[in-house]
């Protein structure tokens, strides 16, 4: 019995020695369709790259900005800056409460914000978060953090973008990238913001639907919230517009409303303000500049109020 044991343990070592360097020279070699499994994007869509770079450079703002995309494409930090303002926006794609979790423990400290702006979208907190993990692994730093989001997720494709990118950091190959301010009709603006070129969306008739979300995002949610009232940091949530034929399609908006209302200072901006689903938007999800800038004048106010409390 003691003879298979450390034979099946010897088995076990040879096969993860095998799997992680068959991974890198995958990942290192093999074109793109034929990684399905092996998803990393250096410098990937909504400028996650620029966004933790600019970082190194940025402490102590006033004002920080957390959330989904509906955060870097929506809250434009000149607005606020215009306002007198410094800020920073963490947004990034698809990010769920796990991530910001993740986000927080390595920045907070150095971004030191007197606010928080957290943008907290239904969808968010139905997903199992493994699109913004992969981006996160590939445009972040790695540490103990990361290792720890993969064991939660347990997803094969987090696995393998979190082996192939620390074997990219130990051998120093993101070394000589740059990622583009201007990439087609996305630019990156200093702070965090993406700028999208103006496009108009067009009206689209949605069927009823109900978000069913996922304890685990909401187990996230609240340690980072514990990390957050730990500084003593006040905090407000915002759900930002999305079209209106979008939102009213969900039955069950109420309930997220309710669950939000617990935690503190919640706007819910789809009900708060209405705006024209074909002109001040681009997409479903999200505003265009001529929105963006209707949505953050309104929200200059609320922050205004509350950065100026006493």
């Amino acid at each position: 019995m003691r003879q298979f044991i450390k034979s099946f343990f010897l088995f076990f070592i040879f096969t993860f020695i095998v799997y992680v360097l068959l991974i890198c020279i995958w990942g290192s070699f093999a074109p793109s369709l034929l990684r399905k499994n092996l998803n990393y994007e250096l410098g990937a869509y909504g400028h996650m790259f620029s966004r933790i770079k600019e970082i190194k450079e940025t402490e102590n703002v006033d004002i920080l900005f957390l959330g989904s995309s509906h955060t870097y494409r929506g809250f434009d930090t000149r607005v606020f800056e215009l306002n007198g303002f410094t800020s920073f926006n963490l947004g990034s794609s698809a990010q769920s409460p796990l991530q910001t979790e993740v986000l927080l423990k390595r920045h907070l400290a150095k971004l030191s914000p007197k606010l928080i702006v957290y943008e907290v979208y239904p969808g968010t907190f139905s997903s199992d978060g493994v699109e913004s993990s992969l981006d996160i692994i590939a445009n972040d730093i790695n540490d103990f953090e990361s290792f720890k989001m993969a064991m939660k997720q347990n997803n094969v494709k987090v696995w393998n973008a979190y082996i192939y990118s620390l074997y990219r950091e130990i051998f120093n190959k993101n070394s000589d990238f740059e990622e583009a301010a201007v990439k087609g009709e996305d630019t990156y603006i200093k702070g965090g913001y993406v700028e999208k070129k103006l496009k108009y969306f067009k009206y689209k008739n949605h069927e009823k639907n109900k978000w069913e979300f996922e304890p685990s995002q909401f187990d996230a949610f609240e340690r980072t919230l514990a990390i957050i009232m730990d500084k003593k940091i006040k905090t407000i949530f915002v759900q930002a517009p999305i079209t209106t034929l979008k939102y009213q399609a969900y039955t069950n908006n109420d309930d997220f409303d309710k669950k939000m209302r617990v935690f503190g200072d919640y706007y819910n901006f789809n009900e708060l303000m209405h705006l024209n689903d074909s002109l001040n938007f681009y997409d479903e999800h999200h505003l265009n500049i001529i929105g963006v800038e209707i949505f953050n004048d309104k929200l200059s106010n609320i922050i205004s109020a509350q950065l100026n409390k006493n």
